[in-house]
């Protein structure tokens, strides 16, 4: 279930865990559903006043939370322990850190571990800020990703909350840094830009490579069961999770053979992110930079 901050115009699709906002005159579905599925700063459809969605865990004793941040459409995820309260946070976003501290301090938790998925170009991790709001918490991210972190991860390394886990799977292709975070159970999958709903993270700056990326997908990520649920860094259509079965069927990009993928990621032609100037450099000391 969806909770909205106030009421929103586009239509919505009944599904259980997806919710999909569409502007009126928006195109065919063929259309939509081909349209590349990164930001490039042209005016993509998104959902305007999106604050938060819950969405029910498959796992007993985990509290879950899916949070958006509007300007870069970005998802961030939070997760914990029902009973010791223990919690980690995916993905945070510098412009929204007031808001998912009230949250972890309404909801009692013990925040742990902040962790991002990659070293991202389209918008300043809350890390470093949150960290001097927050005593004990230690960030974390990719030991390829060239940034500063407290914890700097590995394949199969596992960041623990009370009972609960996330095992880290390297997925680079969109950088060298990408991992992708999987329940303990298999039951999620947190794919950062490695894998989209029905897209995939450009492979055009940051040591992108889409011979990495199609491997890592088809490697790490495709082989997980057809009902794990995928929940990504981003979307900008009001998409909320998929599947891996959906996507290992429906993905336009991933579907493809190997030599197709590589011909469609090298002509997207897409303009550079309009503050990967700024992010990039200060996430590259992701958790102790100045803001």
């Amino acid at each position: 279930m969806c909770s909205v901050i106030r009421p929103v115009k586009p239509v919505q699709r009944a599904l259980s865990l997806t919710l999909r906002l569409r502007a009126p005159g928006g195109g065919s579905a063929q259309d939509r559903r081909l349209r590349p599925a990164v930001r490039a700063d042209v005016g993509p459809l998104r959902a305007s006043c999106r604050s938060y969605c819950s969405a029910m865990s498959r796992t007993d004793g985990l509290l879950f939370r899916q949070l958006f941040e509007l300007e870069s459409s970005t998802y961030t995820y939070l997760l914990a322990d029902t009973e010791t309260k223990e919690a980690i946070l995916i993905d945070p976003v510098l412009e929204t850190i007031d808001r998912d501290l009230k949250l972890i301090r309404e909801l009692g938790l013990n925040l742990k571990v902040a962790v991002n998925t990659h070293c991202h170009a389209d918008h300043i991790t809350s890390t470093g800020l949150m960290k001097k709001r927050l005593a004990g918490l230690r960030s974390a991210i990719s030991k390829f990703s060239g940034a500063s972190a407290d914890i700097l991860l590995s394949e199969g390394d596992k960041i623990c909350f009370g009972k609960h886990h996330v095992t880290v799977r390297e997925t680079p292709g969109h950088t060298d840094g990408c991992v992708s975070l999987v329940s303990g159970d298999q039951s999620m999958a947190f794919t950062g830009d490695a894998l989209l709903i029905r897209g995939c993270g450009r492979t055009d700056f940051q040591q992108g490579s889409p011979q990495k990326l199609y491997k890592s997908v088809h490697e790490k990520i495709f082989t997980l069961p057809d009902q794990c649920l995928i929940y990504p860094a981003h979307d900008y259509l009001g998409q909320t999770a998929s599947t891996v079965g959906e996507e290992r069927t429906f993905n336009p990009r991933l579907t493809k053979s190997l030599d197709e993928f590589v011909t469609i990621m090298n002509n997207l032609n897409l303009p550079k992110p309009r503050k990967i100037d700024v992010s990039v450099p200060a996430n590259l000391v992701c958790g102790i930079h100045e803001v």
